[in-house]
């Protein structure tokens, strides 16, 4: 909260610092709080910290990248998605600024499962950034399996093989694995043998991952078309003869998918049913080991939300304390330490 206060105080002044200032809370207003926060972004600040840059720089790429960027937290993607293509058009020097609304538009777009846009997004960032080859090929193949059998084959994509690439791309930054990465190259191990064993609406997890969930809940019509999207899924996986050894996992996954759309449209007991099943899971889950911890985070949040205080934080110093070597597992602390 200091550091806070020391930037909202060089925000105010008209020096490079405060520049400076303005850009860096905004980085935190609508990405870290989101990420690496329970997704709760003070939109409000962002807006005012932006709109006399705004008026000053209209066709600033960096100032439209952050309209942009707010008007998604609000859920505004339609408007989004025009300015971010602003964005692009605004400059041509900056390459990494057009990856960034690639980014963004990638997401826009799979919020509303416009898979074939979103294709074209990850398409692009897997051939032109460099940032994560390993993220963007897994995202990309992660969006193609969402896309219809005969939509699929238009591409010319080939799934097994952009999910056995994945390995091969990770990277080390000072000799550190980057978590999301991790995470990406251990889901697409399902692919590696001679006979892949599909994920199972890997793009919505991957959402997840990123706290999407938190910024498409802002729209009731799009969350009600991702929880139909699931629970077709979850019917799929029901009456499946041939089971796989990552069956739990994936009911478990899709439970607290359900869940979280069913959080956002306001039904709370439904919500609370479907992340209790993956608790009480736990034990048949025999890969993903992350899906209990972060499920226990989000009924703490649920509970939270119910202005049940101490269940809430129960739950989430459970999640916090009992949980270790999983996927995420600094990200899921970050997210706890701004929750409590």
């Amino acid at each position: 909260e200091l550091g806070l206060c020391q930037l909202r105080e060089g925000a105010s002044g008209s020096s490079l610092r405060a520049i400076l200032c303005t850009f860096t809370l905004l980085v935190y207003h609508t990405y870290v709080s989101l990420i690496l926060g329970t997704g709760e972004a003070n939109l409000q600040e962002a807006d005012s910290l932006l709109e006399p840059y705004l008026h000053r720089f209209p066709n600033g790429s960096i100032i439209l990248f952050y309209a942009a960027r707010i008007d998604i937290l609000k859920g505004n993607f339609e408007k989004a998605q025009l300015r971010f293509q602003e964005c692009i058009a605004a400059q041509q020097e900056w390459k990494q600024i057009h990856h960034l609304c690639y980014w963004e538009l990638m997401w826009c777009y799979t919020f509303q499962q416009n898979w074939l846009q979103a294709y074209r997004y990850a398409d692009l960032l897997s051939k032109e950034s460099r940032w994560s080859k390993a993220i963007y090929v897994f995202q990309k193949a992660a969006i193609l399996c969402m896309l219809p059998e005969d939509d699929l084959k238009r591409t010319g994509e080939d799934i097994v093989s952009l999910f056995r690439q994945v390995d091969g791309l990770k990277q080390r930054i000072a000799g550190k694995s980057i978590p999301t990465e991790k995470f990406a190259v251990r889901k697409a191990r399902r692919y590696a043998s001679s006979q892949p064993v599909k994920l199972i609406l890997p793009a919505l997890e991957m959402m997840y991952v990123w706290n999407g969930f938190a910024i498409v809940g802002k729209r009731a019509d799009l969350t009600e078309s991702l929880l139909v999207t699931i629970e077709k899924e979850e019917t799929a996986l029901q009456n499946e003869t041939n089971r796989s050894e990552y069956y739990m996992d994936d009911v478990c996954m899709l439970q607290l998918l359900k869940g979280l759309c069913l959080k956002h449209l306001g039904r709370l007991m439904q919500a609370e049913l479907c992340f209790s099943k993956v608790v009480q899971s736990e034990k048949q889950i025999k890969y993903d080991s992350y899906l209990v911890p972060f499920t226990l985070y989000e009924l703490g949040l649920l509970y939270k939300q119910q202005d049940e205080r101490e269940k809430a934080i129960r739950y989430i110093e459970t999640a916090k304390n009992n949980y270790k070597e999983y996927s995420m597992e600094s990200r899921l602390h970050f997210r706890i330490h701004a929750a409590l």
